[in-house]
C-alpha cells in the first residue's frame, strides 16, 4: 500500500528525526543556549498560537477573549496561561486557579499521581484553562515549567480532542524559557498598543519568533492593536517591516468593565456601548485565524533603528 505524506509534513517529519537524533543543524540565534523541543511533545492536531506582547498591554485579555470567540465558534479551546502571575485565565473561569507548578509541588513532583481534574479547569462556554504558573521569584527558568505543561497535557491525552490551544505568556522575550511556546505554535502573534513602548517591545518579539522559526515551524501571524484609538503608528512600522495588523480593539470602557467583573466581553449586555463590536472583531479574528491566516516574513530593525524610527521630530 502505498502512503503519500505531503512535502510540508515531510520536511517536518525530517526535522523531527534530527531532531531526535542530535543532528539538528543551527542555533535559534547569536549566542544561542536553547535546550531543542523533546520530539515526543509536538501538539499535533489543534492549531496552536502563543500570544506576546508588552507587559500589561492586555495579552490576557485578548488572549481570553479569542478563546471564547473561537468556542462560541464550536471549537474545542484549551487556554495555557504562562506568567508567574497565574492570572490568564481568570475571565474565564471567574477565580485564579492553581498552577501546574503548585499542583506538582503538592505531591512532591510526583506527576504521576495528578488526575487531569487537578490542573485543567473548565472556563467560560467550555473552554479549558490551565495555568502554568513558573518557579519562585529569581529561580529556575519558565521554559521548564510550560514543557512540563505540555507533558502532562499528553500524558492525560488533553491535547487529542482539542481544536484550538491558546499560549499566553509574560512580556517582552528576554530569554529562551519564555520563548518556549514557540516551539509549539503555528503563528505566534502580538498585542500592541499605538505608542512607543510597545512597539518597541514588538520589535524585539519579532526577533525572538525570526529566531525560533529557524528550527520550529511557527511563523509570525500579526499584531492585534489593543487600547488605541488609532493604529496609525502601529501601521507605519507595520509597513516598514512587513507586519499586518490583524485586528483592531479599541480603547473601551467595557472592557475595563468586563475585567472587573471577571468575565469575558462575550458575557457582558450588548446594549453597552462598544460591546457588540468588539464580540465581532473577535469573532472575526477567529475566523481568519482558522481559515490559517497569512505567513508573514516581517523583519526587525535594530534597536536604535527603531527608536530613530519611532516619534515625531
Amino acid at each position: 500500500m502505498n502512503v503519500h505524506i505531503n512535502p510540508s509534513q515531510a520536511q517536518k517529519n525530517a526535522r523531527l528525526l534530527k531532531r531526535a537524533a542530535g543532528k539538528e543543524q543551527g542555533e535559534d540565534g547569536d549566542g544561542s543556549v536553547q535546550v531543542h523541543l523533546d520530539p515526543t511533545m509536538e501538539i499535533d492536531g489543534a492549531k496552536v498560537f502563543a500570544i506576546y506582547g508588552k507587559g500589561g498591554i492586555g495579552k490576557s485579555t485578548t488572549s481570553s477573549n479569542l478563546s471564547a470567540a473561537f468556542s462560541k465558534q464550536g471549537k474545542r479551546v484549551l487556554q495555557i496561561g504562562c506568567d508567574p502571575k497565574h492570572d490568564s485565565t481568570f475571565t474565564l473561569t471567574k477565580s485564579l486557579i492553581p498552577t501546574v507548578i503548585d499542583i506538582l509541588q503538592e505531591v512532591d513532583f510526583h506527576a504521576e499521581e495528578l488526575r487531569a481534574e487537578d490542573f485543567v479547569f473548565e472556563g467560560f462556554n467550555g473552554v479549558k484553562c490551565v495555568e502554568a504558573g513558573g518557579p519562585p521569584a529569581g529561580t529556575g527558568c519558565g521554559g521548564y515549567v510550560v514543557g512540563q505543561t505540555v507533558k502532562l497535557l499528553k500524558e492525560h491525552h488533553l491535547l487529542e480532542d482539542t481544536d484550538v490551544v491558546i499560549f499566553d505568556v509574560l512580556g517582552d522575550v528576554v530569554c529562551g524559557g519564555f520563548a518556549s511556546p514557540l516551539q509549539h505554535a503555528e503563528r505566534a502573534l502580538v498585542v500592541a498598543a499605538n505608542d512607543f513602548d510597545s512597539i518597541f517591545a514588538m520589535n524585539r518579539i519579532l526577533a525572538a519568533i525570526r529566531a525560533k522559526s529557524k528550527n520550529y515551524d511557527v511563523r509570525i501571524g500579526g499584531v492585534i492593536a489593543n487600547r488605541s484609538k488609532d493604529t496609525d503608528e502601529i501601521d507605519r512600522f507595520n509597513d516598514a517591516v512587513g507586519m499586518k495588523r490583524l485586528a483592531h480593539i479599541a480603547d473601551s470602557d467595557a472592557v475595563r468593565r468586563s475585567r472587573l467583573k471577571k468575565c469575558t466581553m462575550f458575557e457582558m449586555d450588548t446594549d453597552i456601548p462598544g460591546v457588540k463590536e468588539i464580540q465581532d472583531e473577535y469573532l472575526r479574528l477567529a475566523d481568519y485565524l482558522m481559515d490559517g491566516g497569512e505567513v508573514l516574513d516581517a523583519v526587525p530593525m535594530k534597536d536604535r533603528e527603531i527608536f530613530d524610527f519611532l516619534g515625531f521630530e
